[in-house]
């Protein structure tokens, strides 16, 4: 099996340097050797950073993705928790389309003025209502 040292997983993974220390630091990637001062780590660390890439893009937090590996360093995701994540993210897709949506209007809006809009005054009636409700949601969890 060839080790593959710091520099060629930052390269082959797009992980800074700098990350994969602070992700060594943090027990979620370990080195197997080290040649000189450079550490090398086993090729099963790319599929490691993939899924801490994926799981930071889904808004996990570190703990909650070194918590998807069990000791052996063998992935353990919990079904429920990615449940949790996708209907986050779901509500997120709904506010992104709807700010999407309210950016076009207002791209393309004929009214010489976008107060004078009603279309873009309901829209950013919306857009106040979806951000107080993140509010209250984000105080209860």
């Amino acid at each position: 099996m060839k080790l593959l040292d710091i520099g060629e997983v930052a390269k082959v993974s797009g992980v800074s340097p700098s990350a994969l220390r602070y992700y060594e630091e943090t027990g979620l990637i370990s080195p197997v050797a080290r040649r000189g001062l450079r550490r090398q780590y086993s090729p099963d660390v790319l599929l490691r950073l993939n899924l801490i890439i994926m799981g930071k893009a889904a808004n996990f937090s570190l703990d909650e993705i070194a918590g998807m590996f069990s000791r052996d360093g063998k992935p353990e995701i919990s079904r429920a928790l990615c449940s949790a994540k996708a209907l986050e993210l779901n509500e997120k897709i709904n506010d992104l389309t709807a700010l999407r949506d309210t950016l076009l209007h207002v791209a393309s809006c004929p009214a010489l003025s976008h107060m004078d809009c009603p279309t873009f005054r309901r829209l950013a009636g919306i857009a106040g209502k979806r951000h107080r409700g993140q509010k209250k949601r984000s105080k209860r969890a």
